[in-house]
């Protein structure tokens, strides 16, 4: 199930969805995305570009935290790089709500590459609910 609240804004990501994003689920703070790693997104060194990964891991976080309704924006975030990612792999972000207080939230993300099941990389974000 998709939000209506993330659907009308991922209709609007055009940067997630130029990179070929897929928005699998998102609803009551939690979202699965996946994205496939294409040539322009790997570095010298053969592996998909940390900047990358964020930007996968910060889009299914801005989907679970925009699930519930109200416009919420990214307060800040975090990641940890575990594993390298290789040109052709397939990503999926699964993104969890860990907890709301007021109008802030702390989600985490997990990057897995799911034909081996092997943890890409780990992200946390805080997240803010904007003032109507």
């Amino acid at each position: 199930m998709i939000a209506a609240s993330v659907k009308r804004m991922w209709d609007d990501d055009a940067a997630s969805r130029k990179l070929g994003m897929e928005l699998h689920a998102a609803a009551d703070g939690e979202a699965r995305l996946t994205m496939r790693v294409t040539s322009d997104m790997v570095n010298g060194h053969g592996m998909c570009h940390g900047g990358y990964l964020f930007l996968l891991a910060d889009s299914a976080f801005a989907c679970a935290c925009n699930s519930p309704g109200p416009v919420t924006v990214a307060a800040g975030g975090d990641i940890t790089f575990v594993a390298s990612a290789r040109e052709n792999d397939v990503l999926e972000a699964v993104a969890t709500e860990r907890t709301v207080y007021g109008r802030s939230g702390v989600y985490d993300v997990t990057i897995t590459r799911p034909t081996d099941g092997r943890v890409i990389a780990e992200f946390r974000g805080r997240s803010r609910v904007l003032r109507s």
